[in-house]
Parts: structure tokens; sequence; C-alpha cells
């Protein structure tokens, strides 16, 4: 591993590869501050690569009247899609209305709405979903998301796969996201601008020392010792453990643990839409197209008591989601149909609310000086708004550092992002041409994936065999070695996990053989992931 000198003191050393700690770290490195980042696994290795993957407002928080939450939310998804137009795309929802549906609990507008309309005894009304579809359209304004619209599911497709109870439906605008290559792109953008990025480097202690943090790292390469002059903490899940055992911060700040889980089935339909369910016990679910050939559904909420215990999707939580979408289907979605799950814990600021559900998806910054060295506690927030909430902690900042730049980031392309989204057909056409050996499957997950960097990749390989080993699924040792030596990755689960979702197309073998192949190339070479 590769460390700064002792001497060295960074203006910023940041806890945490997830998105809050990535987007900051980036927002600071743009503004001229010297920032070191350590993630103690890999980028986006925890709740950063198991959300919904979403821009979305949050259409269900205007019932707990997260209005500022929401608006931010509405106004980022465009910013953001302008932003990353390869690894971000606009989708349509499909939310199928029926008189039984109710409120979650007591939200604020089910209990305002039992003062005035007791006869509804809880249920969802669809003037109701209307003025909050209204809400969602011009809260934030659209540039380019259209706008809600009514459907007729006995004679629109969205409706074939449906039961036929339901006859009517809205249809409104969000935005998909490959979460953990926004999380990665995020890292490479700060490091191009001068940060220093560290991963599988886990913090073991960090003591204020003349007005600073020596912060004590372990690695490969053993320990180390880094001076900043502030620290940021965005470690998610394990924020407060940091603050009361790394830190050793009298702090009275605390998280909720609320995890989240999803399943994937084989494609449940054919259209490309994705559907908004709501239950009669007022939760909600999607699902959504997923990598092509297959279906996500989700998301649970529930407790979880310990963040180093290791969230997974339980049978309970399959069996809801399956019960859930079958409600819905014309075909039943069964354990059959289940592909792979996966699961991820949300560190919600904890505002006291009754339920996970309810509890608040804002983000809370607090800065703490109680030892003389500052250090910026993350808590909360949710993946549309990362980079509000990394200009916010530059706000934050600012009252600590000298920071000279103001805001930047919007409108800013990340790594491979630079055309404008409407061009994404005539890129994977360009490439297709380009390339004549590309699938059409191929070029589109190039494309989707990386952008205008996708040609970087493939260099001037005429034929596929030109590319290296081939892993399986159209993934290549040319394609791998590029993730080694320019997006941090170091194990085959990397790679097929996070930098993309091929997991679910390849053999435990060929991973198994990847994972070999990785190793010894390690070995082999100085690969930027294994600083």
């Amino acid at each position: 591993m590769s460390v700064a000198a002792k001497t060295e003191t960074y203006d910023l050393f940041v806890i945490g590869g997830g998105i809050n700690g990535c987007g900051i770290a980036r927002d600071a490195s743009g503004r001229g501050l010297t920032v070191c980042l350590a993630e103690m696994t890999d980028l986006a290795s925890a709740t950063s690569s198991a959300s919904t993957k979403l821009f979305h407002g949050g259409l269900r928080y205007l019932e707990y009247f997260e209005f500022r939450l929401v608006r931010e939310a509405l106004i980022e998804r465009e910013t953001l899609l302008r932003a990353m137009p390869h690894i971000s795309w606009p989708m349509r929802f499909v939310l199928p209305y029926h008189k039984d549906m109710r409120f979650e609990g007591m939200t604020p507008t089910s209990r305002a709405l039992n003062l005035v309309m007791p006869w509804m005894k809880g249920r969802r009304p669809a003037w109701l979903i209307r003025l909050g579809l209204f809400l969602y359209d011009h809260l934030g304004g659209r540039a380019i998301l259209p706008p809600t619209s009514s459907v007729d599911l006995a004679s629109d497709p969205v409706g074939a796969p449906l039961r036929d109870k339901f006859r009517k439906a809205f249809e409104y605008s969000d935005c998909w996201v490959d979460d953990s290559r926004l999380v990665v792109l995020n890292a490479r953008d700060a490091e191009a601008r001068g940060a220093k990025i560290l991963t599988r480097t886990k913090v073991v202690s960090a003591r204020q020392s003349g007005g600073q943090w020596e912060v004590t790292v372990r690695n490969d390469g053993g320990t180390e010792t880094i001076r900043a002059r502030m620290l940021v903490n965005a470690g998610g899940p394990w924020v407060g453990n940091i603050i009361h055992e790394k830190l050793h911060l009298n702090s009275s700040e605390g998280i909720r643990l609320v995890r989240g889980s999803h399943i994937v089935t084989k494609r449940l339909y054919d259209h490309d839409k994705c559907y908004f369910f709501q239950g009669e016990d007022g939760r909600i679910i999607f699902a959504i197209p997923y990598e092509t050939d297959f279906t996500l559904i989700g998301t649970t909420d529930a407790e979880h008591e310990d963040a180093s215990k290791k969230p997974v999707c339980t049978e309970e939580e399959q069996d809801y989601l399956c019960a859930f979408a079958t409600k819905y289907f014309k075909r039943p979605v069964t354990h059959a149909d289940i592909v792979w799950t996966y699961s991820g814990v949300r560190p919600l600021y904890d505002d006291g609310a009754s339920s996970a559900t309810a509890a608040t998806r804002d983000y809370t910054l607090k800065v703490d000086t109680s030892v003389g060295a500052p250090v910026l506690n993350v808590f909360g927030g949710k993946i549309t708004t990362y980079r509000r909430l990394a200009e916010s902690a530059m706000s934050k900042i600012a009252t600590v550092l000298e920071v000279s730049k103001g805001n930047w980031t919007a409108g800013v392309p990340l790594p491979g992002g630079d055309f404008p989204v409407s061009d994404v057909t005539r890129l994977t056409e360009e490439l297709a041409a380009r390339y004549p050996f590309l699938t059409s499957f191929w070029a589109g997950r190039l494309i989707r994936a990386y952008g205008t960097e996708a040609g970087l990749i493939l260099g001037d390989a005429r034929q596929a065999d030109e590319l290296g080993t081939d892993f399986g699924a159209t993934l290549t040792e040319r394609e791998v070695v590029w993730l080694m030596e320019k997006e941090y990755a170091r194990t085959a689960e990397d790679v097929v996990w996070r930098r993309s979702k091929l997991g679910l197309r390849l053999t435990a073998k060929q991973i198994a053989d990847l994972e070999a192949w990785m190793k010894k190339a390690r070995s082999n070479h100085t690969f930027h992931a294994a600083e």
C-alpha cells in the first residue's frame, strides 16, 4: 500500500467508501482541499450497492409531509441524469389503483384524513393519489421527464401481466441508477482531482493531537498513521460505532438501522416499465425490469439491530415479497422464480419514528469539536440526494476549514457521462459498428457501464479473442484489467456483483476461475486497486 508520509497532513480524512463518503471526497477535492478516503472493504460494499437502484423523489414520503426532502430529490433527478446518462436513465412507473389501498400505520396524511373523512377508515382515495402525483410532478420542476398520465389497464399493454381486477392506473416518471457504479465513478473523479482513495484499509483508531487528527489505519501493507485537519465520518451503518469506539466521542446522536431486502426473479413481463404496488397494509414495493432478462422486486423495511451482522434476505422476506407481487400479477411469483437476493442496511437518523417504514430518509450532518479537532458525522441520507448532501457537508466543513471555491458539481459529468441523455442508442450503435464482433447485448452493456469510455477498454481490438481471456457472459480480460487498474477492483465479487451484475449470468466455476485469474494478476502486477 502507498500511504502519505507521516509528515503530510490532509485537509480531510473521510471514513467510508459508500456514496456519501465518495460524494464528499469528490466535492471537496474539486474545491482544492487535500483529501484521503479509507474504506475497510470494497467501495459500495454495503448499503450503497444494496438499494432499489432508483433516483427518485420518494412518492410515499409525501404522506409523511417530507416536502423538503421530496422537493430536493425531485430537483436532483434531472441534475444527476444529465451528469451520468450511461448509468442512469428515465423510467415510467405504473401505479395500479384499487379501492382497498390503505395508508401505512398512522401517517400524518392518514391522521388528517381520518379527522375529516372518518368513513374512509384508512383507505387511500384515488383523488388523493392523483393529488400526490400532481405535487410529485410540480414540486421539483421537470425538463426531461414526462408528467403523470392515467392508464386504462384493460387496453394498455402494461395491464396484460396484471390481474383482471385492476382496471385503472396512474403512470409517472422516475429514474434508474446503477448504485455501485455511481460510487466507483465518484471515487475515480475524486482521485482525478487529487484525492487519495484507499480500499481494504480499516481505520483502527483516531486521536486528537495538537488540534489535528492522527488516524491509524491497517491493510495488507501493515499499519500506517495519517494526519488530517478534519475527519468526515461517513461510515453508514457503522457511523455510531466509529463515533464511540474509534473516535471516542461522547455523542448522543443515534441512528436507526433498517434492513431493506430484495429478490431478483426471472423476467416476469415483456415491457420496459416498472410497477409501483401498494398493499392493503399500506406498504409499497416496486417491480422493475432488471439487467435485461430479470425483474427486481423490493423492498422490505425491518429493524436491524447489529451493524456487524451481515444483512440477508430472509425466507420470511422472500415469502412476503412473492406474496405481495402475486396479489398483482396474474401468474404467481414463487421461490422457484428467484435467482438472487440481496439485502442492505439503511443507517437512518433516529428521529423517534414509530416504525422502520416511517423513519425519516432525510440526512443530518453534525460537526463535533468537543475533543479539539473537528469531525463531521453523517447520519442518514438517500442515494438520490447524495450530491446535495455533499454540498451541505461542504458548507459545514467551511465553518472549520478555509474553502475558497463554491458549489461546482451540478452538471459536471462523471467519468464516461459526457454525452446527452438522448444519445445512449446512438453511442451503442456506433460502438457496435466500430467493433463488429460485439453482440447487441454486449455493446449495450458496455455503454451502460462505461459510456464514452467503452472504446478505451476495447482499444484496437478487431476480434473478440484479442480481448484476452473470455470469462463468460461478455466479460473479458481487457475489461477486468480496466476494472483492476482504474476502478479499484481486487476480487471476482467486486467485478461480478458491484462493478457489474454479471454474477447473474456466470456459473460458480466461471466466477472461481475469474477469482483465480485476478489473484494471479495481482501477484504479477502492481494494480491500482491493490495499493
